[in-house]
């Protein structure tokens, strides 16, 4: 869909003023924006209330979600290792005994190496999940570092273009 106008960008958006947009609104406002004509987008960013503010503030919660999120998520691998370092001591004390049979100690054996195996995986699953928790947040903040270029750029267009001098020639 191509927006023609303010207010069928504000119907989209479900508000009235420009100064109802949400956190989450200017987000789908930026999704939103290819679908625009130029000029239009940058007159509605122009009318943007603290619009540095918001990429700020934007920015500032992405950064402290993630850093929220690593926090549990270290403390969660952080069990999981343990537990595994748990009963690998455990089958090492059992394989240490006297008495066991070849098939017993083959079985410890296995054991200890299928929790190193699992340790293993679970660390590079989480390494994965990390890596796409990173693009998500690097998604969040250049949408919001190209909000506020586009914000800057608008101004520096409507600046130059209000000169007497005109635009700037080479």
């Amino acid at each position: 869909m191509s927006y023609k106008n303010e207010g069928e960008i504000k119907q989209a958006l479900g508000i009235d003023s420009w100064r109802n947009l949400s956190k989450d609104k200017i987000i789908k406002f930026a999704v939103m924006m290819p679908h625009m004509d130029t000029e239009l987008a940058l007159k509605i960013v122009e009318q943007f209330p603290v619009f540095k503010e918001f990429a700020i503030d934007a920015v500032d919660v992405m950064e402290k979600v993630h850093e929220s999120t690593l926090s549990a998520n270290k403390q969660s691998q952080e069990h999981v290792h343990q537990a595994f370092r748990e009963i690998r001591e455990i089958l090492k004390g059992e394989l240490s005994k006297d008495g066991l049979s070849w098939d017993e100690k083959k079985f410890l054996i296995e054991q200890i190496q299928e929790t190193g195996r699992l340790d293993f995986q679970k660390d590079s699953e989480n390494k994965q999940l990390l890596d796409g928790w990173l693009n998500k947040v690097l998604v969040g903040a250049g949408a919001a570092l190209t909000l506020g270029v586009i914000f800057v750029g608008g101004k520096v267009m409507s600046e130059s273009k209000d000169s007497p001098d005109g635009p700037l020639e080479a």
